[in-house]
């Protein structure tokens, strides 16, 4: 492969399908492009399974393309059927103008915005989908799409062979997602369009109703779905989703959910996540045989792209300070609670199930029966426990669940 982009996005494992690579890459070669991905508006925050997809609009940028970035104000009012086993909620215009706002936050923390040729153009869906006059649409936009093909896809191909339903409103998702092409061809100039693997249908829709319309020609183009070597999936974690929004997820749980990834997934996450170029990954991790050197290097990379050098710095003092000095790393995740709720003393069940440490007080249970349980490295071995004023060294203390979780008490 002659053009650099689309070497450098196989080199990371970026690259999954395209329509036409080398057609593509002559054209990349010749000039700079402008590609785009949609992402759902259904939270006020994206999570970390959003992130390849922000790391090749990142691509994009260092090879001199610009990004546009489709926020689904409209299509978020009806829900993406792919992947999922039901019609997902149906949420407010205000939300998801809310959600748009705060979404935008991470993006412009990993993206360039300073350069004027290739800095990320942000577009709302809802722009153009919620002006449509439905007669009119049918007959010039639905008239393309068929029946038979709709219901090959694999969106509404696994719903309907699981027999769960699928109502008539996501079934038209496709056809939407491929108007959003054909608006962004016809009025950005984008003749990309970018996606994850399951998206593959809904992309080549868009590009055959460019071809069919406009008589010229798009291109489409795929990244493989992440699936951990644990078999879990990427982003979820026994505490939620691994948000990126700061207010959502602290810096130092951010760093730790990378520092905490199994063996086997280390240098694959280092060509996707971080900006180390491939050949000096190659090189570290030929020459490094401590794995966990690996993994602070990946959550220090990974950290500093989202949260700032100073933030990743922070991260691992923190946790250098609280798993091999034993002492408060000064990041840590800070719960805090009235003195005059500990004068009464507390109890410890009711504790880390309140403050989220653990799910529920029967986990608490096992958990300490189970040795798993931690106050100032010290281990609980009686549920029964009521935590005192005297249990508080200078108004704070740690609780630590197993190895990896620890929070600071602070008395206020």
């Amino acid at each position: 492969m002659k053009n650099n982009f689309l070497q450098e996005m196989k080199n990371r494992g970026y690259l999954h399908q395209c329509t036409d690579i080398d057609k593509l890459g002559k054209i990349c070669d010749k000039n700079p492009i402008s590609g785009y991905i949609g992402f759902d508006c259904t939270a006020s925050s994206l999570h970390v399974g959003s992130l390849l997809q922000i790391m090749i609009l990142k691509l994009m940028q260092k090879h001199g393309h610009r990004p546009i970035i489709l926020l689904g104000g409209g299509t978020t009012l009806i829900g993406d059927p792919s992947g999922k086993d039901s019609t997902r909620k149906i949420l407010e215009p205000n939300e998801i103008k809310n959600n748009i706002s705060s979404i935008k936050k991470a993006f412009s923390k990993i993206l360039d915005t300073s350069n004027k040729n290739t800095s990320p153009v942000f577009v709302d869906n809802a722009e153009w989908l919620t002006k449509l006059n439905y007669i009119q649409f049918l007959r010039d936009i639905g008239s393309h799409f068929t029946i038979n093909k709709m219901l090959t896809f694999d969106s509404v191909k696994l719903r309907l062979e699981r027999e769960q339903s699928l109502s008539y409103m996501e079934f038209n998702y496709m056809i939407l997602q491929a108007y959003d092409f054909y608006q962004l061809f016809k009025n950005k100039n984008c003749i990309l369009q970018i996606g994850g693997s399951d998206q593959w249908g809904n992309i080549v829709n868009g590009t055959d109703l460019i071809r069919r319309i406009m008589q010229k020609e798009a291109f489409g183009l795929t990244s493989p779905l992440i699936t951990l070597a644990s078999g879990t999936k990427m982003g979820k974690t026994e505490k939620g989703a691994v948000w990126l929004n700061e207010e959502y997820l602290s810096a130092y749980d951010y760093w730790q959910f990378w520092r905490n990834t199994d063996d086997r997934d280390v240098k694959r996450f280092l060509l996707f996540f971080t900006q180390l170029e491939t050949k000096e990954i190659d090189i570290i991790c030929n020459k490094e045989k401590n794995i966990n050197n690996l993994k602070i290097l990946l959550a220090n990379e990974a950290t500093k792209l989202l949260h700032g050098e100073n933030a990743s710095k922070k991260a691992e003092q923190t946790a250098k300070e609280t798993f091999e000095g034993g002492g408060y790393g000064s990041d840590l995740p800070e719960i805090k609670i009235h003195s005059d709720d500990i004068k009464k003393g507390i109890n410890i069940l009711d504790f880390v199930a309140e403050n989220k440490i653990l799910p529920s007080k029967s986990e608490a249970r096992r958990v300490i029966a189970n040795n798993g349980l931690k106050i100032d490295n010290v281990i609980v071995n009686n549920e029964k426990k009521i935590l005192l004023l005297k249990d508080f060294k200078n108004n704070k203390l740690k609780i630590s669940y197993g190895k990896k979780k620890h929070f600071l008490v602070k008395i206020i």
